[in-house]
């Protein structure tokens, strides 16, 4: 094989390396000197070369390039492929996954699958973090991937040299997920504090989580105009675990918890995915799907209140926007309820039926 490569590429040198250690060990026993594929990379790299193909497509196979995210995700990378390429974007596990995996891994599954989606969302999808069985210890785990993750993909990469105001950024999105942001808004209120700085430098802090996929921008779509509106957009987190790893406090705040998930969900599914605006009323989410139709969603913790005052105050929120739009596009409620309430020409569905595939958009 290494000589019909070596013909076929001239200009390419090969080399070799080994993944079993079991033939590592044996040839080394009988004094013939090999390296690993993390061995032979490092010599590579030290030798200067950037170029460098792991296997060969040859009768079906072919050749994934895996690597850090701001590398992989960056305009670069297109110089260094010559040939075609697909990109597949991963998301760490949905519920589904979650579920799938420690089934996997051999970890018993609590009877109230309320209780296993609580915990997928404080634990997040990450799935290494399923072999520890102490919460503290997933944390750990967890606040140890993040911090490389921000120094390496983030820090280093770009060479932050405002630490401090990058330390505000990063925090400000991190505690402030899902909600509403504007750039302008946030910039005054660090210049209060006294800080100084461009207003693009924190565009460009915010530009480089993004393309680390720490979080992803979600911008409004009005519905009047059926335009883009490229102000007061939502950040969401690429998985819960980046917030409740780095906070004492891990109580569940459903609401943007839910947000958070449903919109990883989406994305997942390959929808487009706006957060909607009609007048002064908002719509969770406005998805195109693959078909390029169109869906409405709202997402609740529940539509039940404690008493039937409050009842119907949350099922007005809830149901209001929909009535402002004049489209049969379909139309849906996602809550953690059980008892499900369909009216208006609106599909109420149960979130985690949804992730597990029960029921469908």
């Amino acid at each position: 094989v290494e000589a019909a490569l070596a013909a076929a590429y001239p200009d390419w040198e090969v080399r070799r390396a080994y993944t079993a250690r079991i033939v590592m060990r044996r040839l080394r026993e009988r004094g013939v000197e090999i390296r690993s594929v993390e061995e032979a990379l490092g010599q590579l790299r030290a030798e200067g070369f950037e170029k460098i193909v792991l296997e060969f497509e040859e009768e079906g196979y072919s050749i994934f390039l895996t690597g850090s995210n701001s590398y992989l995700l960056s305009e670069e990378i297109s110089t260094k492929l010559t040939v075609r390429y697909l990109n597949f974007e991963t998301y760490p596990l949905d519920f589904l996954e979650y579920e799938e995996m420690k089934r996997f891994f051999g970890k018993d599954i609590k009877g109230d699958i309320y209780e296993e989606f609580q915990d997928f969302l404080l634990f997040g999808g990450f799935p290494k973090s399923l072999e520890f069985e102490e919460p503290s210890a997933k944390m750990a785990y967890e606040r140890g991937v993040v911090s490389e993750i921000i120094q390496k993909d983030v820090r280093s990469r770009n060479r932050i040299s405002n630490a401090s105001l990058f330390e505000r950024v990063l925090s400000y999105l991190l505690n402030n997920y899902a909600s509403p942001f504007s750039l302008k808004s946030f910039c005054l209120a660090l210049e209060k504090q006294g800080l100084c700085f461009k207003q693009s430098t924190v565009k460009n802090y915010i530009d480089f989580l993004t393309k680390a996929k720490i979080v992803y921008e979600c911008n409004r779509f009005d519905l009047k105009s059926k335009k883009s509106l490229a102000r007061e957009q939502k950040y969401y987190l690429s998985d819960l675990s980046f917030y409740f790893s780095s906070n004492v406090d891990n109580r569940l705040n459903y609401g943007p918890s839910l947000e958070n998930v449903v919109f990883l969900y989406l994305l997942g599914q390959g929808y487009q995915v706006s957060v909607g605006k009609i007048g002064g009323l908002e719509i969770d989410f406005i998805i195109r799907k693959q078909d390029g139709d169109y869906a409405y969603l709202q997402v609740a913790y529940s539509l039940q209140g404690s008493d039937e005052e409050a009842r119907k105050k949350i099922q007005e929120r809830e149901y209001r926007p929909f009535r402002s739009i004049k489209d049969g596009y379909p139309r849906y409620i996602l809550s953690l309820d059980r008892y499900l309430d369909q009216r208006e020409g609106v599909r109420h569905l149960n979130i985690i039926d949804l992730f597990l595939g029960k029921v469908s958009l």
